[in-house]
């Protein structure tokens, strides 16, 4: 065994940017509250200058994601989770429904469907966390709703070769945590959604909801059975609300919130666009992957490499130790381990998702260095050395 002095020896540098926080995420390099001066506060959302800016993320969002022409873009209350809520409540219901799950946003949609929208003919597909359903078990004749990338197990599909092009039903794709950083195939999703405050770590509160032709169709001509808030409606008779995919808003949004979705992306066009954002996301995943190679504690909780996600990265902990003890010292090693690390300033809300199994997840998103990931698994392994020091001793 190594000596004490050997096992505690402390990194000689700090993360630039300690935020690896799965929501809200890091800021962009070189971000700062100047970045906001331009926002329109004091004024109406609706004034001209106000839909302008609201225009702008549409067009820019569609720009840099390269989204299909005819695909609709709109702004929506309630983060993801408003935005893909809208999409279940308003059109889910003309056709069966296949539903897949492996963490608990996916469960989260599930019970949407089984038991708040109360729909008999669902299929839902489950996986434990780390691992995916097989997608060849749904049926193209049906809805399907599933999340790219799951945020909370840091398992995302490899692909969407799975995914019909001459399907029936439509496809809901959850996908907050892989837009800007994942390579989406859109002809192949119908409705797509997802936050601000993920990849191009935005500040909250507002949602995005990309609809293809296919999609508008089933919102004008199927008239859903429930009542719909306010909140929730895209459509009025047998039209589309316009106005939600033109800079209008069905509610007030923040002004503030809004000029840091477009600080995000003007940055984004800046450095080259998706390319470069699903680049630099990649390779912080990859960062990880040569250290967790050489670990002797950490594993991924992904089993597959080819479904590890590149932004919400989960770590769980295979030392032979730390096994062997109960859920209950278990818990209390993590929360001595990501202390330590929070209180050296070296990073921040590290640990795993509340549902999900013990161990870490780090953000790899696009606004994050790959040089602080760097430094951040240094100070991983002076933490975990540190810890069981102290609870062996």
């Amino acid at each position: 065994m190594n000596s004490l002095k050997e096992l505690v020896t402390r990194p000689a540098n700090l993360p630039t940017n300690p935020h690896f926080s799965s929501g809200p995420c890091a800021k962009r390099p070189g971000w700062s509250l100047s970045s906001l001066s331009d926002a329109l506060v004091g004024r109406s959302h609706r004034s001209k200058r106000g839909k302008e800016k609201l225009q702008e993320v549409i067009e820019l969002s569609r720009e840099i994601l390269g989204i299909p022409s005819d695909y609709r873009i709109g702004i929506v209350p309630g983060s993801d989770t408003g935005a893909i809520e809208m999409a279940l409540w308003s059109m889910l219901g003309a056709r069966g429904v296949d539903v897949l799950a492996w963490e608990s946003f996916g469960k989260e949609w599930v019970t949407d469907i089984t038991k708040q929208l109360k729909l008999t003919d669902v299929n839902v597909f489950e996986a434990p966390y780390g691992e995916l359903p097989n997608l060849d078990q749904v049926d193209s004749s049906r809805d399907i709703v599933f999340t790219w990338n799951g945020t909370t197990s840091g398992v995302r599909v490899p692909n969407g070769d799975w995914i019909s092009e001459t399907r029936e039903g439509l496809t809901f794709c959850d996908a907050t945590s892989a837009v800007f950083a994942m390579d989406l195939p859109w002809k192949l999703l119908d409705v797509t959604t997802w936050s601000w405050q993920k990849v191009l770590g935005g500040e909250g509160a507002h949602g995005m909801i990309v609809l293809s032709p296919r999609a508008v169709e089933r919102l004008t001509s199927y008239k859903s059975p429930r009542p719909l808030p306010k909140i929730f409606r895209l459509a009025k008779g047998n039209e589309l609300i316009e106005g939600i995919f033109s800079g209008e808003t069905i509610n007030t949004p923040s002004m503030l919130a809004v000029e840091d979705a477009l600080d995000g992306l003007r940055w984004a066009k800046s450095i080259g666009g998706i390319s470069e954002l699903i680049g630099r996301s990649e390779r912080n995943l990859k960062a990880i992957s040569a250290w967790q190679q050489a670990s002797s504690w950490a594993a991924f909780l992904a089993t597959d490499p080819a479904t590890r996600s590149s932004t919400s990265i989960c770590l769980t902990i295979n030392d032979p130790d730390f096994v062997k003890w109960d859920s209950k010292k278990q818990a209390t090693f993590l929360k001595s381990m990501t202390g330590l690390i929070e209180k050296e300033g070296a990073g921040f809300d590290i640990a795993s998702y509340r549902d999900a199994p013990l161990g870490l997840r780090i953000w790899g998103g696009a606004t994050v260095e790959t040089s602080d990931i760097q430094y951040l698994l240094e100070w991983l392994d002076y933490a975990f050395k540190t810890t069981k020091s102290g609870m062996l001793a």
